[in-house]
């Protein structure tokens, strides 16, 4: 770790011999100087960091060039290496996308500025299919405030841009496992109508083991149970992604945008456990258990927008879409005991079917010298019918609403202003305004819950462009956000554990939960390097009252007494932090330096659980560090290219509740890619991803009834291999 920071202090002492240049530069730009009518015509737009420079409220872009740079085969791969941004789980299996090191759904991700269907991940959409990614730390007035760590919004790929037919074939290869993809993106145009064809077919092949070692004490440390637990699983999944996009272009100016995102998935696979017991007044529920799972998901989702343009500079941009989403999975369990006799037989099926449809508009309009008003409206309504079916060999339901329908409907409306005003040359600002209300409604087992959350949220934002030094400017933001409790918080139906324990319980919703309020702060120093090279340091606070937790208690249900684990607010919290971020090319800043281009961020995060005893009071799963370094390397006089990224975040503790605390082990990720360029068409790129393959540790440890409970898990990882070659015609 020590080694981090001074990298990052040096890649802030590169860019001073910059900043004294500056004075000598041109001053900033005339009325002459502006390009907007090139942009106008070409259709095109400005670059990434110039876009980035130049917004008001904070937004970090990221554009093919950083899409394409290692080959990644899915998004998740993409974002845990952009600043601030983690993935949880285990390297090279993906996981929940955080910001600021925030889990539990602290971070927006939008697709195209809407929300992705229910079950959405983004191991499932191919960077071929996205044109940037937006990263906003702090929240505005236009997308939801749901937003307490910040929004990754993934803007899917844009006709206008493309002039070729694109082909893509690849292979990646773990443990011997072949996972083979082909993907086509193809433009087009026919008189007023623009399109863009994107679909990419996959087949993944994965393996998997675990070991488990639960433990329970007494007082006095004496052992009562000991576990050891062997699990082995493999799988394979088929899938068919397309997104076409199309553009009409009016007579008078109007824009008529539609695309669609549909994705087909088809999994199966096989595991099995062995359970050993040494210690233990009763006998273990099984000693070998065999299970096989299949499922079947599809998603389809459209969006669409108008954009009118009315006098002046003023336009109306009219939203609609649609959403469609259908899960079935199943899974046939047998358990037996050390002799292989037949102890039990489990089934479970759960059939999902989620629909929406949602509208909004936003009408943009200059209104006086330096002001852009906008303002808009949101309207979404969606459904959800699931059954969820568990028998045991006898026939005997595993709980009481197995089998009955569970209906959901959530509405959500939204209304918002921002005006964005160029005070002078150096001073921007930004004032928005956004309410929203979410109501959700379910029926179960013939009872109704109804849970109903307003919010509104002011939100400031400001830039200064410091006289003399154009390159240099800082950024501050006051805002209001918040965390919607989801679907499945609220209404869940119950998730059984096969080893019901403290440290494995059952899973149930809380139809009372509020929504957790989070008030920030955010400053942030930026100077700009050459044409795409930034340093920045930021800081944030937030303030979050109404916190959601998972409390832990043992309940009698039909199966007995059980542990269980359900989502309850449990007061206020505190997180704050710093985060540094250096990206240039040396040859921009020294003469005859050779090709390189260096990426590094840190960041530095802490948080307090109020009512929770210390040490270790964090939010959940929150990192205190988290680090990125790479680099790429252009050869000159041969069309090779050589990259490397390393992320890095240590050991996380958590006390979750005066009972318990977890642990997971440190992540070190290093991926590596060499890129041969053929010619201006043609391509191949070999990469390596988790070279390291450190085995991902977990523990957790519960202390209830006067009985210490503990569970030690160890997941190995893997490297994967692949190659991809890329040809356009």
């Amino acid at each position: 770790m020590k080694k981090l920071i001074p990298l990052a202090l040096a890649a802030l002492g590169t860019a001073m011999p910059a900043m004294a240049q500056t004075q000598q530069e041109q001053p900033a730009a005339k009325p002459a100087d502006k390009v907007m009518p090139q942009v106008t015509i070409s259709g095109g737009r400005q670059d990434d960091m110039t876009e980035r420079r130049n917004s008001t409220a904070g937004k970090q872009i990221f554009g093919r060039e950083e899409l394409d740079r290692n080959g990644d085969s899915n998004i998740g791969d993409v974002l845990k290496r952009l600043p601030g941004v983690t993935l949880g789980g285990r390297a090279g299996r993906g996981g929940e996308v955080r910001m600021r090191g925030l889990g539990n759904g602290y971070t927006q991700v939008l697709v195209n500025g809407e929300r992705p269907p229910a079950g959405f991940s983004m191991e499932s959409l191919s960077p071929d299919q996205v044109e940037r990614i937006e990263v906003m730390r702090g929240p505005v007035a236009e997308h939801s405030t749901r937003a307490i760590a910040g929004t990754i919004n993934i803007v899917l790929r844009d006709g206008y841009q493309m002039h070729d037919l694109v082909v893509k074939a690849s292979d990646r290869l773990e443990q011997g496992r072949h996972s083979p993809e082909l993907t086509l993106t193809a433009p087009g145009k026919s008189g007023a109508l623009s399109y863009t064809l994107s679909a990419s077919l996959s087949y993944g092949r994965q393996h998997d083991s675990a070991l488990v070692h639960n433990m329970e004490t007494d007082a006095l440390g004496g052992l009562l149970k000991e576990q050891f637990l062997d699990s082995d699983s493999a799988g394979n999944a088929k899938g068919l992604h397309l997104a076409p996009r199309f553009s009409y272009k009016f007579e008078n100016g109007d824009t008529l945008n539609f695309q669609t995102f549909l994705m087909r998935q088809k999994t199966s696979g096989d595991a099995q456990t062995n359970l050993a017991q040494p210690v233990g007044s009763q006998p273990p529920e099984y000693n070998f258990a065999r299970q096989s799972t299949g499922g079947d998901v599809t998603f389809l989702r459209g969006f669409g927008n108008w954009v009118h343009r009315l006098q002046g500079a003023s336009k109306l941009d009219v939203k609609f879409g649609f959403g469609f989403g259908k899960r079935d999975s199943d899974s046939l369990r047998y358990q037996y005991d050390s002799q292989g006799a037949l102890l039990d037989r489990f089934t479970d099926t759960d059939d999902t079917r989620d629909k929406s449809v949602n509208t909004g508009g936003k009408y943009t309009s200059p209104l006086g010298a330096g002001h852009l008003l906008a303002a808009g409206w949101e309207l979404e309504a969606s459904h959800r019918e699931q059954v969820r079916v568990s028998l045991d060999k006898d026939g005997k339901s595993q709980f009481a609403d197995s089998g009955d329908n569970l209906t959901a409907d959530t509405r959500r409306a939204a209304l918002f202003a921002q005006d964005e005003w160029e005070i002078t040359p150096q001073w921007s600002a930004y004032a928005g305004a956004r309410w929203e209300g979410i109501r959700t409604t379910s029926d179960r087992s013939a009872a109704s819950v109804s849970n109903t959350s307003k919010v509104f949220s002011p939100l400031l934002h400001a830039v200064w462009k410091i006289p003399g030094y154009e390159k240099d400017q800082v950024r501050a933001s006051l805002t209001k956000s918040y965390k919607s409790p989801n679907v499945q918080d609220l209404i869940a139906a119950p998730y059984l554990s096969r080893l019901n324990s403290a440290t494995s319980p059952d899973r149930t919703g809380n139809p009372n939960l509020k929504p957790e309020l989070a008030t920030g702060l955010d400053l942030a120093y930026e100077h700009y390097l050459g044409r795409s090279g930034i340093v920045s340091v930021s800081g944030f606070v937030r303030d979050i009252d109404n916190l959601i937790r998972r409390d832990l208690s043992q309940q009698q249900t039909d199966l007995g007494l059980r542990w269980v684990s359900s989502p309850a607010n449990i007061g206020h919290a505190r997180t704050s932090g710093v985060e540094l971020e250096a990206k240039f090319a040396l040859s921009e800043l020294m003469d005859n330096a050779p090709q390189i281009d260096f990426r590094s961020n840190y960041s530095r995060f802490w948080s307090n659980v109020d009512g929770i005893p210390g040490p270790d009071n964090r939010l959940d799963q929150q990192a205190k560090q988290t680090a990125n370094l790479g680099m790429d390397y252009r050869w000159k006089d041969i069309p090779l290219t050589l990259g490397a990224s390393y992320n890095w975040t240590p050991a996380i503790r958590t006390r979750t509740s005066d009972q318990q605390i977890v642990e997971s082990s440190r992540k070190r990720v290093l991926d590596m890619y060499a890129l041969w360029r053929f010619d201006g068409r043609t391509q191949i790129r070999i990469s390596a991803n988790n070279l390291l393959a450190d085995d991902a540790t977990g523990y957790t440890l519960v202390n209830a009834n006067g009985i210490a409970s503990q569970a030690a898990t160890l997941n190995p990882t893997y490297t994967q291999w692949s190659v991809r070659l890329e040809t356009k015609f």
